[in-house]
């Protein structure tokens, strides 16, 4: 006997009635079980084929529409739908602020259980595409084929491919001729790429056979108009990597930075590779109200520049500062919203796990003749200790934006047992910072919140949130 067939089920004339988690829409299965849909918008009505089928959900995809929302819009992107980038570039971007505002709302409501006060409006980015100031490329010598092309059944010799991995399949790449989310001349200078080492068999990486040269592209931006390029290489092949360096180098001499790594790991990350310079600064400038910030290619910096001010701004707004204040800033980072802060407090100390960040940030308060700000690396749940606190003096203000997994308990634990009158939580994921703000009701009150939308075309909403010593 054959493996058993998982039943596809099609359910005709679904209404979509929510924008769900992770950009996927929410529709009810005529016996009331969810129906997880990508690709559609709140207030489509579709027939819908099911390919995977849960105790109380079924996935599956619109197979026809007979009536579109009027939320709706055109996606401008070619690639949308087969790329997994901009998952919400078909829906109004009014609609999109709506249902980020919402998530925010509905996970502190729901997760957090706590009084909240009135949310502030959703502050929308003022672009709406090319507002990305870092993208990551991969090379791929057999790349993904779309439907259409597979249907067409035209024998496709360049098999090259520059651009993103289709979701959920790690060593398929699907070929981007040109990426809504980065200004120019990113897309001139990954076509350039493509098109040069094509041209002089310069060969694609094979994530399955461990073959071919070319690996990655990274692309960096500042609002300065620096920019960075990365090359990672699989292997070395000294005449065939100084010609492409060269001629990208020649051809796009409003480079800054261009870089090359040499990295034969199984996985391409960066974080342990030796950089190599080949031409320019092993950086770039990113500025922000007078302040510089040196990028390197390791740095974690807001990928939204723009916005990030935006979001620093609110922040700043949040822990009104009188200029006597000693703050705390964890999960500091670069130090950027520490410096951003500094000039409106007594001192700010800055912690953070990562060696190379704290280097940066000191150099950075360098670069800035900043003298009030003092940075310190380590895990934050041992650093943040009584001993540390007694040396550096109890804060006023604590700022926190940490990773998306939220603040270790004992971290949460520490901000209790020290009280700063008030904390600001900047947050990338509104469900552990809801446990979190859970975890602190019994000393704080929530008395703002305004969620910051940094990423158009996309689920992903930032949060900051005020709490005050009750």
């Amino acid at each position: 006997m054959g493996r058993k067939q998982t039943k596809k089920v099609i359910f005709e004339n679904i209404t979509v009635l929510d924008a769900g988690a992770k950009g996927v829409s929410v529709a009810k299965a005529p016996e009331g079980q969810v129906i997880f849909i990508p690709n559609v918008v709140p207030g489509d009505v579709v027939d819908v084929q099911t390919f995977k089928k849960r105790k109380a959900y079924f996935e599956g995809k619109a197979i026809k529409f007979h009536q579109y929302s009027a939320d709706r819009v055109t996606p401008i992107c070619q690639h949308f739908g087969a790329c997994g980038g901009c998952k919400w570039q078909n829906m109004h971007y009014d609609k999109q602020l709506f249902y980020k505002h919402q998530e925010v709302y509905n996970n502190l409501k729901r997760i957090g259980k706590i009084e909240l006060p009135t949310f502030e409006p959703i502050l929308g980015s003022a672009k709406q595409f090319f507002y990305r100031n870092k993208m990551e490329f991969g090379f791929s010598d057999s790349r993904w084929m779309t439907d259409a092309e597979i249907q067409s059944g035209t024998e496709i010799d360049n098999k090259n491919a520059l651009g993103f991995h289709i979701p959920k399949m790690w060593d398929k790449i699907l070929d981007i001729e040109k990426c809504h989310l980065q200004e120019d001349p990113s897309n001139a200078i990954r076509n350039e790429i493509k098109r040069f080492a094509t041209e002089n068999n310069i060969t694609f990486f094979n994530a399955r056979n461990h073959t071919g040269l070319l690996r990655t592209l990274m692309i960096r931006t500042a609002s300065t108009g620096e920019i960075m390029v990365l090359i990672q290489f699989y292997q070395e092949d000294k005449a065939k990597r100084e010609l492409l360096l060269n001629h990208v180098y020649t051809t796009f001499p409003q480079i800054t930075s261009l870089l090359y790594v040499i990295n034969g790991k199984a996985n391409d990350t960066l974080y342990d590779q030796d950089i190599k310079l080949f031409q320019g600064r092993d950086y770039i400038l990113e500025e922000m109200e007078g302040l510089h910030f040196s990028i390197n290619a390791k740095s974690f910096y807001q990928t939204n520049s723009d916005q990030a001010y935006e979001l620093y701004k609110i922040t700043r707004e949040f822990a009104g500062l009188t200029g006597n204040e000693v703050v705390y800033d964890l999960y500091t980072g670069t130090g950027t919203i520490a410096q951003f802060v500094s000039k409106q407090a007594q001192k700010v100390i800055g912690v953070e796990a990562v060696p190379e960040a704290i280097a940066d940030a000191k150099e950075n308060a360098k670069r800035n003749n900043i003298t009030n700000c003092e940075f310190f690396v380590g895990d934050m749940k041992n650093v943040f200790n009584d001993e540390f606190i007694a040396q550096h003096g109890r804060p006023d203000v604590i700022i926190t934006d940490p990773p998306r997994d939220g603040m270790h308990k004992d971290v949460v634990d520490q901000i209790l047992k020290i009280a700063p009158e008030k904390v600001v939580y900047v947050s990338c994921n509104s469900a552990t910072q809801a446990r979190d703000l859970a975890l602190m009701d019994e000393k704080y009150k929530v008395t703002r919140v305004r969620p910051v939308d940094m990423f158009p075309q996309t689920h992903h909403v930032e949060n900051v949130v005020l709490l005050e010593k009750r």
